[in-house]
Protein backbone atom coordinates (compact mmCIF):
# COMPACT_ATOMS: atom_id res chain seq x y z
CA UNK A 1 0.00 0.00 0.00
CA UNK A 2 3.09 2.80 0.39
CA UNK A 3 4.70 1.61 -2.84
CA UNK A 4 1.02 2.50 -4.25
CA UNK A 5 1.16 5.43 -2.81
CA UNK A 6 4.63 6.53 -3.56
CA UNK A 7 3.52 5.32 -6.88
CA UNK A 8 0.00 7.59 -7.28
CA UNK A 9 2.08 10.36 -6.22
CA UNK A 10 4.97 10.25 -7.84
CA UNK A 11 2.65 10.05 -11.35
CA UNK A 12 0.69 13.39 -9.76
CA UNK A 13 3.60 15.16 -9.69
CA UNK A 14 4.54 14.09 -13.25
CA UNK A 15 1.50 15.05 -14.58
CA UNK A 16 1.31 18.14 -12.49
CA UNK A 17 4.85 19.51 -13.53
CA UNK A 18 5.34 18.78 -17.32
CA UNK A 19 2.22 20.50 -17.62
CA UNK A 20 3.90 23.41 -16.17
CA UNK A 21 7.10 22.90 -17.90
CA UNK A 22 4.88 23.13 -20.98
CA UNK A 23 3.66 26.30 -19.76
CA UNK A 24 6.89 27.59 -19.24
CA UNK A 25 8.76 26.62 -22.61
CA UNK A 26 5.13 28.25 -24.31
CA UNK A 27 6.07 31.21 -22.43
CA UNK A 28 10.00 31.07 -22.96
CA UNK A 29 9.11 30.87 -26.74
CA UNK A 30 6.64 33.45 -26.62
CA UNK A 31 8.81 36.24 -24.87
CA UNK A 32 11.76 35.38 -27.37
CA UNK A 33 9.32 35.85 -30.39
CA UNK A 34 8.09 39.27 -29.17
CA UNK A 35 11.52 40.34 -28.19
CA UNK A 36 13.12 39.75 -31.43
CA UNK A 37 10.02 41.24 -32.97
CA UNK A 38 10.81 44.87 -30.77
CA UNK A 39 14.47 44.53 -31.15
CA UNK A 40 13.88 44.62 -34.82
CA UNK A 41 11.54 47.91 -34.33
CA UNK A 42 14.16 49.56 -32.45
CA UNK A 43 16.95 48.97 -35.08
CA UNK A 44 14.92 49.90 -37.44
CA UNK A 45 14.19 53.08 -36.00
CA UNK A 46 18.05 53.62 -35.01
CA UNK A 47 19.35 52.76 -38.11
CA UNK A 48 23.48 51.33 -38.63
CA UNK A 49 24.60 52.89 -35.33
CA UNK A 50 23.90 49.36 -33.69
CA UNK A 51 26.20 47.88 -35.80
CA UNK A 52 29.24 50.38 -35.67
CA UNK A 53 28.32 50.20 -31.92
CA UNK A 54 28.32 46.49 -31.19
CA UNK A 55 32.12 45.79 -31.05
CA UNK A 56 32.12 47.88 -28.17
CA UNK A 57 29.25 46.05 -26.23
CA UNK A 58 30.86 42.37 -27.37
CA UNK A 59 34.37 43.65 -25.49
CA UNK A 60 32.16 44.96 -23.00
CA UNK A 61 30.82 40.94 -22.64
CA UNK A 62 34.70 39.67 -23.35
CA UNK A 63 35.64 41.80 -20.21
CA UNK A 64 33.31 40.78 -17.37
CA UNK A 65 34.21 37.11 -18.67
CA UNK A 66 37.69 37.50 -17.97
CA UNK A 67 37.11 39.37 -14.82
CA UNK A 68 34.99 36.03 -13.73
CA UNK A 69 37.18 33.83 -14.71
CA UNK A 70 39.90 36.34 -12.80
CA UNK A 71 37.79 35.58 -9.66
CA UNK A 72 37.65 32.14 -10.03
CA UNK A 73 41.31 31.71 -10.62
CA UNK A 74 42.21 33.68 -7.57
CA UNK A 75 39.86 31.53 -5.32
CA UNK A 76 42.10 28.24 -6.48
CA UNK A 77 45.15 30.11 -6.00
CA UNK A 78 43.72 30.75 -2.09
CA UNK A 79 43.02 27.38 -1.49
CA UNK A 80 46.18 25.87 -3.01
CA UNK A 81 48.14 28.22 -0.76
CA UNK A 82 45.67 27.19 2.63
CA UNK A 83 46.32 23.27 1.36
CA UNK A 84 50.37 24.13 1.07
CA UNK A 85 50.01 25.82 4.70
CA UNK A 86 48.36 22.65 6.00
CA UNK A 87 50.89 20.22 4.15
CA UNK A 88 53.95 22.02 5.87
CA UNK A 89 52.07 21.67 9.55
CA UNK A 90 52.12 18.10 8.88
CA UNK A 91 55.44 17.85 8.16
CA UNK A 92 56.45 19.44 11.37
CA UNK A 93 54.43 17.43 13.19
CA UNK A 94 55.63 14.14 11.78
CA UNK A 95 59.64 15.33 11.75
CA UNK A 96 59.03 16.30 15.85
CA UNK A 97 57.64 12.96 16.31
CA UNK A 98 60.68 10.90 14.39
CA UNK A 99 63.25 13.27 16.37
CA UNK A 100 61.85 12.21 19.86
CA UNK A 101 63.88 9.51 21.16
CA UNK A 102 61.42 6.57 21.57
CA UNK A 103 60.17 6.93 18.09
CA UNK A 104 62.90 7.31 16.05
CA UNK A 105 62.60 3.40 15.15
CA UNK A 106 58.44 3.85 14.70
CA UNK A 107 57.56 2.70 11.37
CA UNK A 108 54.50 4.12 11.74
CA UNK A 109 56.25 8.06 12.17
CA UNK A 110 58.18 7.30 9.32
CA UNK A 111 55.44 6.73 7.03
CA UNK A 112 53.68 9.84 8.41
CA UNK A 113 56.36 11.84 7.18
CA UNK A 114 56.67 10.08 4.13
CA UNK A 115 52.96 11.26 3.44
CA UNK A 116 53.33 14.55 5.01
CA UNK A 117 55.89 15.40 2.37
CA UNK A 118 54.66 13.94 -0.87
CA UNK A 119 51.19 16.18 0.19
CA UNK A 120 53.67 19.37 0.62
CA UNK A 121 55.09 18.28 -2.74
CA UNK A 122 51.65 17.66 -4.14
CA UNK A 123 50.25 21.40 -2.73
CA UNK A 124 53.52 23.31 -3.83
CA UNK A 125 52.88 22.11 -7.33
CA UNK A 126 49.09 23.36 -7.04
CA UNK A 127 50.12 26.47 -5.61
CA UNK A 128 52.09 27.11 -8.35
CA UNK A 129 50.06 26.01 -10.81
CA UNK A 130 47.23 28.32 -9.92
CA UNK A 131 49.77 31.22 -9.60
CA UNK A 132 50.37 30.91 -12.95
CA UNK A 133 46.81 30.52 -14.19
CA UNK A 134 45.87 33.82 -11.95
CA UNK A 135 48.29 35.70 -13.51
CA UNK A 136 47.30 34.62 -16.99
CA UNK A 137 43.31 35.72 -16.91
CA UNK A 138 44.64 38.47 -14.57
CA UNK A 139 46.87 39.85 -17.27
CA UNK A 140 43.59 39.04 -20.14
CA UNK A 141 41.05 40.89 -18.15
CA UNK A 142 43.99 43.86 -18.25
CA UNK A 143 43.56 43.97 -21.94
CA UNK A 144 39.98 42.98 -22.30
CA UNK A 145 39.57 46.36 -20.18
CA UNK A 146 42.09 48.55 -22.15
CA UNK A 147 39.99 47.62 -25.32
CA UNK A 148 36.80 48.39 -23.86
CA UNK A 149 38.41 52.02 -22.71
CA UNK A 150 39.84 52.63 -26.46
CA UNK A 151 36.53 51.94 -28.13
CA UNK A 152 34.36 53.92 -25.87
CA UNK A 153 36.41 56.83 -26.50
CA UNK A 154 36.74 56.02 -30.45
CA UNK A 155 33.23 55.21 -30.50
CA UNK A 156 31.43 57.28 -28.08
CA UNK A 157 28.45 58.86 -30.40
CA UNK A 158 27.24 55.53 -31.78
CA UNK A 159 27.53 54.09 -28.30
CA UNK A 160 25.11 56.70 -26.78
CA UNK A 161 22.67 56.36 -30.13
CA UNK A 162 22.72 52.96 -30.18
CA UNK A 163 21.99 52.85 -26.08
CA UNK A 164 18.60 52.29 -26.06
CA UNK A 165 18.82 48.92 -28.58
CA UNK A 166 21.33 47.70 -26.23
CA UNK A 167 19.43 48.23 -22.98
CA UNK A 168 16.17 47.16 -23.96
CA UNK A 169 18.22 43.77 -25.42
CA UNK A 170 19.50 43.45 -21.77
CA UNK A 171 16.46 43.72 -20.54
CA UNK A 172 15.21 40.96 -22.98
CA UNK A 173 18.32 39.16 -22.05
CA UNK A 174 17.63 39.17 -18.42
CA UNK A 175 13.93 38.20 -18.75
CA UNK A 176 14.75 34.96 -21.02
CA UNK A 177 18.05 34.18 -18.65
CA UNK A 178 14.83 33.79 -15.77
CA UNK A 179 12.52 31.88 -17.53
CA UNK A 180 15.19 29.52 -18.99
CA UNK A 181 16.63 28.93 -15.41
CA UNK A 182 12.67 28.45 -14.55
CA UNK A 183 12.39 25.67 -17.54
CA UNK A 184 15.32 23.73 -16.34
CA UNK A 185 14.28 23.35 -12.56
CA UNK A 186 11.20 22.12 -14.04
CA UNK A 187 12.90 19.33 -16.20
CA UNK A 188 14.96 18.40 -13.36
CA UNK A 189 11.77 17.95 -11.08
CA UNK A 190 9.98 16.00 -14.06
CA UNK A 191 13.33 13.76 -14.14
CA UNK A 192 13.23 13.18 -10.96
CA UNK A 193 9.77 12.58 -10.18
CA UNK A 194 10.08 9.83 -13.21
CA UNK A 195 12.95 8.23 -11.26
CA UNK A 196 10.61 7.95 -7.91
CA UNK A 197 7.90 6.36 -10.33
CA UNK A 198 10.32 3.96 -11.75
CA UNK A 199 11.86 2.74 -8.51
CA UNK A 200 8.02 2.75 -6.72
CA UNK A 201 6.96 0.17 -9.88
CA UNK A 202 9.98 -1.42 -9.59
CA UNK A 203 9.24 -1.96 -6.00
CA UNK A 204 5.25 -3.16 -6.46
CA UNK A 205 6.81 -5.69 -9.09
CA UNK A 206 9.35 -7.23 -6.80
CA UNK A 207 6.24 -7.27 -4.22
CA UNK A 208 4.30 -9.07 -6.71
CA UNK A 209 6.67 -11.49 -7.17
CA UNK A 210 7.31 -12.43 -3.54
CA UNK A 211 3.31 -13.10 -3.11
CA UNK A 212 2.68 -15.55 -6.24
CA UNK A 213 6.12 -17.35 -4.73
CA UNK A 214 4.40 -17.36 -1.04
CA UNK A 215 1.15 -18.63 -2.68
CA UNK A 216 2.83 -21.17 -5.22
CA UNK A 217 4.64 -22.40 -2.09
CA UNK A 218 1.99 -22.87 0.34
CA UNK A 219 0.04 -24.73 -2.70
CA UNK A 220 2.93 -27.09 -3.28
CA UNK A 221 3.13 -27.79 0.40
CA UNK A 222 -1.08 -27.85 0.72
CA UNK A 223 -0.45 -31.22 -2.22
CA UNK A 224 2.33 -33.01 -0.33
CA UNK A 225 0.39 -33.11 2.37
CA UNK A 226 -2.75 -34.00 0.47
CA UNK A 227 -1.03 -36.91 -1.50
CA UNK A 228 0.59 -38.42 1.70
CA UNK A 229 -3.21 -38.76 2.85
CA UNK A 230 -5.10 -40.40 0.05
CA UNK A 231 -4.44 -43.88 0.49
CA UNK A 232 -3.62 -46.00 -2.41
CA UNK A 233 -7.42 -46.99 -3.44
CA UNK A 234 -8.00 -43.25 -4.00
CA UNK A 235 -5.67 -43.91 -6.80
CA UNK A 236 -7.33 -46.43 -7.93
CA UNK A 237 -10.79 -44.84 -8.29
CA UNK A 238 -9.07 -41.74 -9.61
CA UNK A 239 -8.02 -43.84 -12.45
CA UNK A 240 -10.70 -45.51 -13.39
CA UNK A 241 -13.01 -42.26 -13.45
CA UNK A 242 -10.13 -41.13 -16.04
CA UNK A 243 -10.47 -44.53 -17.61
CA UNK A 244 -14.39 -44.23 -18.13
CA UNK A 245 -14.08 -40.97 -18.97
CA UNK A 246 -11.99 -41.89 -21.84
CA UNK A 247 -14.31 -44.11 -22.68
CA UNK A 248 -17.27 -42.21 -22.94
CA UNK A 249 -15.49 -40.41 -25.41
CA UNK A 250 -15.32 -43.07 -28.16
CA UNK A 251 -18.52 -43.48 -29.73
CA UNK A 252 -18.10 -47.74 -30.42
CA UNK A 253 -20.87 -49.81 -32.35
CA UNK A 254 -22.32 -52.13 -30.27
CA UNK A 255 -24.16 -54.09 -33.25
CA UNK A 256 -21.81 -56.62 -33.14
CA UNK A 257 -22.90 -57.89 -29.32
CA UNK A 258 -26.65 -58.24 -30.78
CA UNK A 259 -25.89 -62.24 -30.81
CA UNK A 260 -24.62 -62.41 -27.67
CA UNK A 261 -26.33 -63.32 -24.10
CA UNK A 262 -25.20 -60.91 -21.46
CA UNK A 263 -23.54 -62.15 -18.28
CA UNK A 264 -26.87 -62.38 -16.33
CA UNK A 265 -28.03 -65.43 -19.06
CA UNK A 266 -24.36 -66.87 -18.77
CA UNK A 267 -24.82 -67.70 -14.94
CA UNK A 268 -28.22 -69.30 -15.86
CA UNK A 269 -27.05 -71.50 -18.17
CA UNK A 270 -24.22 -72.85 -15.55
CA UNK A 271 -26.74 -73.37 -13.00
CA UNK A 272 -29.27 -75.45 -15.26
CA UNK A 273 -26.13 -77.81 -16.06
CA UNK A 274 -25.05 -78.12 -12.06
CA UNK A 275 -28.65 -78.97 -11.40
CA UNK A 276 -28.29 -82.02 -14.61
CA UNK A 277 -24.95 -83.15 -13.07
CA UNK A 278 -26.48 -83.65 -9.14
CA UNK A 279 -28.99 -85.74 -10.84
CA UNK A 280 -32.23 -83.80 -9.33
CA UNK A 281 -35.77 -84.62 -9.26
CA UNK A 282 -37.99 -82.36 -12.81
CA UNK A 283 -35.70 -81.16 -15.12
CA UNK A 284 -36.28 -77.21 -14.51
CA UNK A 285 -34.58 -74.90 -16.50
CA UNK A 286 -34.10 -71.37 -15.82
CA UNK A 287 -33.41 -69.04 -18.84
CA UNK A 288 -33.23 -65.65 -18.54
CA UNK A 289 -32.18 -62.86 -21.22
CA UNK A 290 -31.71 -59.20 -21.82
CA UNK A 291 -32.51 -57.82 -24.75
CA UNK A 292 -29.77 -55.23 -26.24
Amino acid sequence: QEELEHLNQANEEINRVELQLDEARTAYRRILSESARKLNTQGSQLGNCIEKARPYYEARRLAKEAQQETQKAALRYERAVSMHNAAREMVFVAEQGVMADKNRLDPTWQEMLNHATCKVNEAEEERLRSEREHQRVTQLCQQAEAKVQALQKSLKRVIVKSKPYFELKAQFNQILEEHKAKVTALERLVSQAKTRYSVALRNLEQISEQIHARRLQRLIVRGTHLGAECPPADTLSVLSLQTIASDLQKFDSVEHLLGLSDATSLNSDELEEREQRRGGQGHFKHHRSISL
